[in-house]
């Protein structure tokens, strides 16, 4: 499966990383103006769409702040020759608005994706554009830290348009959990090594009157993301399924859902109705002690927290599962990525785009003030980095492999939104065999055929 492929290169990459630490006119969520019209440009500019899962003028995250600088740097340095329009929306919603366009034969000129099934669906059927050519010319892809970081963004002959690079990497992040260390201290609670250890700590906060665990069980993905890791520590393989060694009843599987419906005990009473900015919120306005999240989050926290906040915050690698003989150094990776359209009149003024996203101001910017890890070799001042991402560069030292949000890493983007809706069910309190039954039934009927 190449999306086992991209998260186990991702490590490699990290490390050398780690070795290195030392729009003007704003977002729109209106229609798209396109980048395959051949007529998108005004008194002799040119003008591009980039699409992107965030509103860029409201968004507290630091992540997306810094994306608005790369477009606003870009729209400044060519004025008067490219200009870059935004069509923004959020994330639950961004596939769906994604593909209209697509179908409407207004693919934006580039756009935002993550590696795997979501970058199969434009790659395959070639509305994705092929990037070799440009990533070879005047040693671009010798900045990057090393191939590895292209390795989800890699295709073989199963492309439309032939072997080569579909996207361009922005960063890496990963899966892990962050925790108030003042509640944690108050509560006499210690840093889980194990589940046992994670419920043990969960009881505690609770006498002690604090939330244990804030997530977005409303956010599909969230609670995914959270089961994707049962599922691993309990000893899944996801390839077992796929070739059919196993099914989506195994014992593991359930197991894992029973420990969601354990968990859920302890999260927030609103779990099931907010959605992931409202349980993020909860974390850093010390309302919970444990975000179960993405490194990603490091941006949200900070861009949204009272100064000092930071210094309360701990991470630890996701616990292991008591008895079972699953490798617990394995951690979900991920990251984000810029495809260019295929079918854009304006690719030199698309790739111009995305390489002010991975230029060295902005790979400075992401280590620095966002948090995520750069892509590039750029050198960064840890000093000035979120702490949290010290942290986070120590889960991924310590880990042995990574793997990819189940619902990104199954046979296709269907199968991973009918897996998350099992666990949502599981989290309402079905019994996992009868919620998983759609998984199952899914893949007999498209996967195991």
């Amino acid at each position: 499966m190449k999306m086992k492929k991209f998260l186990s290169l991702c490590l490699a990459a990290t490390m050398t990383v780690g070795v290195l630490g030392g729009c003007g006119d704003g977002g729109s969520s209106g229609g798209s103006t396109g980048g395959n019209d051949g007529g998108n440009s005004s008194g002799g500019v040119e003008e591009i769409t980039f699409m992107v899962w965030d509103d860029l003028d409201a968004s507290s995250d630091l992540i997306t702040q810094g994306y608005k600088q790369s477009i606003d740097r870009f729209n400044k340095d060519y004025e008067g020759k490219y200009h870059c329009k935004v069509v923004s929306t959020n994330l639950e919603e961004y596939y769906t608005k994604l593909n209209a366009e697509v179908a409407a034969n207004n693919t934006p000129d580039v756009f935002i994706v993550s590696p795997g099934p979501n970058l199969d669906d434009y790659v395959l059927p070639g509305t994705a554009a092929k990037l070799d050519s440009y990533l070879n010319a005047d040693g671009w892809k010798g900045t990057f830290t090393s191939d590895a970081v292209f390795a989800g963004g890699t295709y073989g002959a199963e492309a439309k348009d032939g072997a080569g690079i579909y996207a361009v990497p922005l960063n890496i992040a990963a899966a892990c959990v962050f925790y108030n260390t003042e509640m944690f201290e108050d509560a006499g609670a210690k840093v889980p090594k194990t589940y046992s250890e994670l419920l043990d700590a969960c009881k505690k906060l609770d006498a002690k009157g604090y939330t244990p665990i804030t997530i977005s069980a409303g956010t599909a993905w969230c609670l995914s993301m959270v089961a994707g890791y049962l599922c691993d520590r309990n000893g899944l393989n996801l390839d077992d399924v796929y070739e059919k060694k196993t099914d989506w009843y195994d014992a593991k599987v359930i197991k894992a859902g029973e420990q969601i419906q354990e968990l859920s005990q302890y999260f927030q009473p609103t779990a099931a109705a907010d959605d992931n900015d409202v349980a993020t919120a909860a974390f850093y306005d010390g309302e919970a002690a444990i975000l179960i999240q993405g490194s990603w989050a490091i941006g949200q926290i900070n861009g949204s927290c009272e100064p000092g906040f930071e210094k309360k915050v701990g991470v630890f690698a996701f616990p292991a599962v008591d008895g079972s003989s699953a490798d617990p150094n394995r951690v979900i990776a991920k990251s984000d990525s810029l495809a260019m359209s295929a079918t854009s009149q304006h690719k030199d003024a698309a790739i111009a785009l995305i390489k002010y996203f991975v230029d060295d101001t902005a790979q400075k910017y992401t280590a620095e003030v966002g948090g995520k890890i750069p892509v590039t070799k750029v050198q960064y001042d840890e000093s000035v980095a979120p702490p949290e991402l010290a942290y986070v560069m120590d889960v991924f030292k310590n880990a042995n492999a990574t793997f990819g949000f189940y619902n990104e890493s199954l046979a296709d983007t269907e199968a991973g939104s009918t897996f998350d809706s099992c666990f949502v069910e599981i989290f309402k309190g079905t019994d996992p065999k009868t919620a998983l039954k759609p998984i199952q039934d899914y893949y007999e009927a498209n996967v195991w055929k």
